[in-house]
């Protein structure tokens, strides 16, 4: 492990992944708009599953290919990048085995509301918890990095500025 590179901060990490999330509405809304036209569908609950399914595999194709190549639009903004447990970039396989774990952010919460019928209020605060709880269980990792990561091969390191120095 390259002692050079330091994990950024959780509150950086958390701030990151809210501006991907902003940065997700764009990507959601034109994938909807796209599979809504080609599918020629008129209701938005009919070809739901569909929908999702579709919905799954581009943010897949999103998060895949910028993070082989380093970064997203938010972590550039935020200082931070995505490397192996040696510091080197990762590979496509790596970034997509990442996509598929950084799942267990929510996974586990909606397959625990599935068998219930819970109003909306009650499904976004046991999913809202379960992702504080999630986040707060990267506290307990050596390297404080989130459990995908650890489990993937990768983390998150602080990019250097232009000066040399990190954020």
């Amino acid at each position: 492990m390259n002692p050079e590179l330091k994990a950024p901060p959780l509150v950086r990490r958390m701030a990151c992944w809210l501006y991907e999330g902003l940065l997700m509405f764009g990507v959601v809304f034109i994938a909807g708009y796209l599979f809504g036209s080609l599918s020629q569908t008129r209701n938005a609950m009919d070809n739901r599953h569909a929908l999702q399914a579709f919905l799954f595999v581009v943010f897949g194709i999103y998060f895949v290919w910028l993070w082989s190549k380093g970064q997203t639009l938010a972590m550039k903004t935020w200082g931070i990048t995505v490397v192996d447990r040696s510091g080197h970039p990762i590979t496509q396989a790596r970034a997509l085995l990442r996509y598929v774990l950084s799942w267990l952010w929510f996974l586990p919460a909606l397959a625990a509301i599935a068998p219930f019928t819970l109003s909306g209020s009650e499904s976004v605060v046991i999913v809202l918890g379960w992702v504080a709880v999630w986040g707060i269980l990267s506290r307990f990792h050596p390297q404080q990095q989130f459990w995908h990561d650890a489990l993937a091969g990768t983390r998150l390191v602080s990019t250097p500025c232009r000066s040399g120095q990190t954020r």
